[in-house]
């Protein structure tokens, strides 16, 4: 059974239609086949639907092809229901279409046609090459803007999220594992109607806070720690992505404090500049310019802030990038505007989007501030960038270990719409 209305379903189609039109392709789009696990006979991991055929049919069940032709329109394979699926698994429904079985047929009777294939892989199929690659580009820059329905599941997600968040602030306390906290929050986020984690849930704790996609472990948080949580629970696909940096104790230090403050105030830069047609490098250099401000004000660096942020200097502390798509899936589409170059740098990190943002976009922001071994005793990093740091001032900001504050934002007409505020 489809997550979304047939309502919803038709405008996606049209919506596609008139992307596709422009390529004159026949067009698969594969739902894609579940993964085994090595060693692990008859077991699969769970499966999850690519995400082009995901939105265009709103069907979860692997197997199936949604095909597309100029002049005739979609056409939907599906895999019918085994009887070991009954067996095993009850009574799943199979969407309506056609028996996939029929594509070999279906392919046939159209020989001589341009194929193109979007999705994940048909066996049996390899589609033109170029032709691909621009349907592939078109069904992602459809799908960018959030509909409604959308919208109405990515709300119940953050609002299981913000019980999660909620949860591990009553819970936080010294003593506790990160692993505890974890458990915490994952729980009360299915109890908030979560159907899953959107990702890897993030707990760090003192320096631990300085790994950008730490796994929690038994490490015990500390009365003087900073705890870094990074979690979203997810609902038929689509996930929040919020980080919040907590202290442990309660009260911040000084110098926990400072950079606190810095990493909130291009929070609220980068949220700012999320209008439509803005350039996403743009948001990236803007939060940059803040964070070097905030560094400079604390000693850390040296120099104007904007020649800090071009000369990347500022990407010591700020290595990555201010965020990229979110919704279905924690890397939701994302990419870069044709004709620009893959992977870009803007003050000295890789941003994960290159392009101006359009109404209906869903972006998240995530400015931080971390304390990083492994760059900071970088003989070439020092080399580099040797009179821009406080080198010999910097033992004291260690300890902070790393801060980071993300948010969700949909870039509308009337301004940026933070639809996870309710977090505090």
């Amino acid at each position: 059974m489809s997550v979304f209305d047939a309502g919803t379903i038709e405008a996606r189609w049209k919506r596609a239609e008139a992307a596709l039109a422009a390529t004159g392709a026949t067009v698969l789009v594969g739902a894609g086949t579940p993964v085994g696990k090595p060693g692990g006979l008859d077991q699969a991991y769970p499966f999850l639907p690519h995400p082009q055929y995901y939105w265009l049919t709103g069907e979860r069940r692997s197997g199936g092809v949604l095909a597309w032709e100029p002049g005739a329109g979609w056409t939907h394979f599906v895999r019918p229901v085994t009887a070991d699926e009954r067996l095993w698994e009850g009574d799943p429904v199979a969407p309506a279409g056609e028996d996939v079985a029929k594509l070999p047929e279906w392919l046939k009777a159209r020989a001589g046609r341009t194929i193109a294939a979007a999705g994940s892989p048909v066996k049996g199929v390899s589609g033109d090459e170029a032709a691909s690659a621009a349907v592939r580009e078109a069904l992602d820059d459809a799908r960018r803007p959030k509909d409604a329905a959308e919208m109405a599941l990515l709300a119940r997600a953050v609002a299981a999220t913000a019980a999660g968040f909620a949860r591990a602030r009553a819970a936080l306390r010294p003593g506790l594992t990160e692993r505890e906290l974890q458990i915490e929050i994952e729980a009360a986020m299915f109890r908030a109607g979560a159907g899953e984690t959107g990702y890897g849930t993030i707990v760090g704790a003192g320096d631990h806070t300085a790994v950008l996609h730490f796994e929690p472990g038994p490490r015990r948080i500390a009365a003087d720690d900073l705890v870094l949580i990074d979690a979203g629970g997810a609902i038929s696909g689509y996930t929040a992505d919020v980080t919040r940096t907590l202290p442990a104790s309660g009260r911040f230090s000084p110098e926990q404090q400072a950079i606190f403050d810095a990493v909130d105030a291009a929070r609220a830069e980068g949220i700012r500049r999320c209008a439509p047609g803005t350039e996403w490098h743009d948001v990236h250099r803007a939060a940059a310019v803040v964070l070097a401000s905030g560094l400079r004000d604390a000693g850390i660096l040296r120099g104007s802030p904007e020649g800090l942020a071009e000369s990347g200097a500022v990407a010591l502390f700020f290595p990555h990038g201010i965020g990229h798509m979110v919704g279905l899936g924690v890397r939701d589409v994302g990419g870069r505007a044709p004709g620009r170059e893959e992977g870009r740098f803007c003050c000295g990190a890789r941003v994960r989007v290159d392009m101006p943002v359009r109404e209906g976009f869903l972006m998240t922001i995530e400015p931080g501030i971390y304390f990083v071994p492994a760059i900071l005793d970088d003989a070439g990093k020092r080399a580099q960038h040797r009179d821009a740091v406080d080198w010999d001032g910097l033992a004291r900001w260690r300890r902070v270990g790393g801060v980071r504050l993300e948010d969700n934002v949909l870039v509308t007409a009337k301004g940026p719409r933070v639809i996870t505020s309710e977090i505090p």
